[in-house]
């Protein structure tokens, strides 16, 4: 059996999903609805890539599961959609009536303006992402009893390195994915197996899953407390990991209103321009606006397309970055204190039921999405990471070729420990000059202590846990640690494989908790997004980073040794990203 492509132009990795890499099919032409709604369809022209010329039939790719897949990557070559021949009864891939697409991938991460939680509505055919694995097994008996199932199975290699003005080890922190100075890194190794619901239809119930795995020194970043990654990440911090930051279910309502999406499991969270997922993001590294914000949650959302402009998402979750079980495991405290005055006290307080409510809404060009969020809310006790979000983001498309993506977010948790805080009565072991808080601290009287005994024994967190807080006051045990950030990229697409992004932001960590350091931080960067094909993108890129209030870049943030800090950072970059 030959394999039939769904749209006339299809993107490789088209992610509708703020984070976790939802695929849509797109069409240069944005067809008719499917069910019903007679609404005229906008005006505006799509931003669809328009389709490769039809270079290559499915026969000719031959019968070699080896030889077809580097044909077909081949015959993709400096062709900005699949060239094989499409089916010409194919559905349209999105609704006629809902605004066109906005933007294509290539050169961009996605195809719908991003949001989280939920398989783009009204623009998602079931297996329509362009993959040369899929299309390698497409004539075996596994890839047909695939295909009839409408699952695909999919992935990328991503490798990343940098030049910096910093040196010590980790000492590009706060920047992130490239934490260390001078490096080469196996950033992401990914596997997604998935089904993913037609959305684009209006007559039945459909449904998907996905299982999505990724490999590399980026586990870092989707880690969830309790979850997979406990040993090697916070007790071992070892450079490369597995995680599966996505292991979920979703079902596909169309009778209500415009659709309705429910997704249960673990999933990335809604808010957000960028993604831990590489091929989700303008470019190779990340803003500090997205490092230190959530990550994944465990728990049910839910998407209502209430008119073909405003979607509206409901959300319950076990907090953020923390698994289901946490919520009723105890440890010992080694050090009872004011804040955690019992013998026990929870492995991660934070975790407990929290709340996301968010609203978008996209106009009918699709030249405006404004995207309103408060993020996994709950009474925001420190945890791991048990952040209280409230923020936006926004796009505006002043062409085919130029838009840019805003952001801004306060984020804060109540009840983290003060790092300043001095007790009237200093502990009986308390060293001179080290203030009562830096004491229970390093005593293992918090759930996230480094270290026990002072700093003699190995803590809770070794590696990579939440940090206490630098507050004002000194006569308080702890105090609500808040962050607040802009972060904006202006992008400007030459043609479909070649694109620059300008990014800048200013991030406020006021209390020190997200990054380490008390201070306020901008940096701007320019990056340059070179497709050679669907599957294969290289992004070569330069980023100034300087802290305001004190020094922040290379320190080594694994020995608390800060005698060569500096308060700026230059770091040149870039990877590649090979999708299979």
């Amino acid at each position: 059996m030959g394999l039939a492509l769904a749209t006339t132009a299809m993107p490789a990795f088209a992610a509708a999903d703020k984070a976790d890499g939802a695929v849509v099919s797109t069409s240069a032409d944005a067809g008719t609805p499917t069910g019903s709604g007679d609404q005229t369809a906008p005006a505006a022209t799509p931003a669809a890539t328009p389709p490769a010329p039809a270079t290559i039939t499915d026969a000719s790719l031959g019968t070699s599961v080896i030889g077809r897949f580097f044909k077909y990557q081949a015959a993709e070559w400096n062709q900005a959609a699949s060239p094989l021949a499409t089916d010409p009864n194919a559905p349209p891939g999105r609704r006629g009536y809902f605004p066109p697409q906005p933007v294509t991938q290539p050169p961009y991460p996605f195809t719908e303006w991003p949001y989280g939680a939920a398989t783009a509505l009204g623009a998602n055919r079931a297996a329509s992402v362009d993959s040369p694995f899929m299309v390698a097994i497409a004539d075996t008996d596994v890839g047909k009893a695939l295909s009839s199932a409408h699952i695909q199975t999919y992935g990328w290699v991503d490798v990343g390195g940098n030049l910096s003005t910093s040196k010590v080890q980790g000492g590009n922190a706060p920047a992130a994915y490239a934490y260390d100075p001078n490096t080469v890194l196996l950033n992401q190794v990914a596997l997604y197996v998935e089904r993913t619901p037609d959305t684009v239809q209006e007559d039945h119930v459909d449904w998907g899953f996905r299982v999505g795995g990724v490999y590399g020194s980026d586990y870092h970043y989707t880690a969830s407390r309790g979850f997979l990654v406990d040993q090697g990440l916070f007790e071992r911090n070892k450079v490369n990991g597995l995680d599966i930051p996505m292991i979920y279910g979703e079902l596909y309502i169309p009778h209500i209103a415009k659709g309705l999406l429910i997704r249960v499991g673990r999933y990335i969270s809604v808010p957000d321009i960028e993604a831990q997922l590489a091929p989700n993001n303008y470019m190779y590294t990340h803003s500090i606006t997205y490092t230190y914000d959530n990550y994944t949650n465990e728990g049910i959302a839910l998407t209502l397309a209430v008119t073909k402009n405003l979607f509206l998402q409901a959300a319950v979750a076990a907090g953020t970055d923390s698994a289901l079980w946490n919520a009723h495991q105890t440890l010992t405290n080694y050090l009872p204190n004011p804040l955690f005055p019992g013998n026990t006290f929870k492995r991660d307080p934070g975790s407990k039921p929290a709340f996301t409510a968010c609203a978008r809404y996209q106009s009918d060009s699709a030249s405006d999405n404004l995207y309103l969020c408060m993020d996994a809310i709950d009474n925001g006790t420190w945890g791991y990471n048990n952040l209280q979000w409230f923020g936006m983001t926004y796009y505006h498309k002043f062409s085919n070729k130029f838009h840019v993506a805003f952001e801004t977010y306060t984020l804060f948790q109540r009840h983290v420990l003060n790092l300043n805080y001095q007790a009237a009565v200093p502990y009986a072991g308390q060293n001179p000059g080290e203030t009562t808080g830096q004491y229970i601290w390093q005593s293992g009287g918090t759930p996230f202590s480094p270290t026990f005994n002072n700093g003699a024994n190995p803590g809770y967190y070794p590696f990579n846990g939440p940090s206490a807080a630098q507050c004002n006051n000194t006569t308080q045990v702890s105090c609500t640690a808040r962050s607040a950030t802009e972060l904006s990229y202006w992008n400007y697409e030459f043609n479909p494989l070649n694109n620059i992004s300008f990014r800048e932001e200013f991030y406020n960590d006021e209390e020190g908790q997200r990054t380490g350091y008390k201070t306020r931080y901008y940096s701007v960067g320019f990056g340059y997004q070179h497709w050679f094909g669907p599957q294969i993108e290289v992004r070569p890129e330069i980023v100034y980073y300087h802290s305001l209030d004190t020094k922040a870049f290379n320190n080594n943030n694994f020995t608390g040794d800060t005698s060569q800090g500096k308060n700026y950072q230059l770091l040149v970059s870039g990877d590649i990203i090979i999708h299979w």
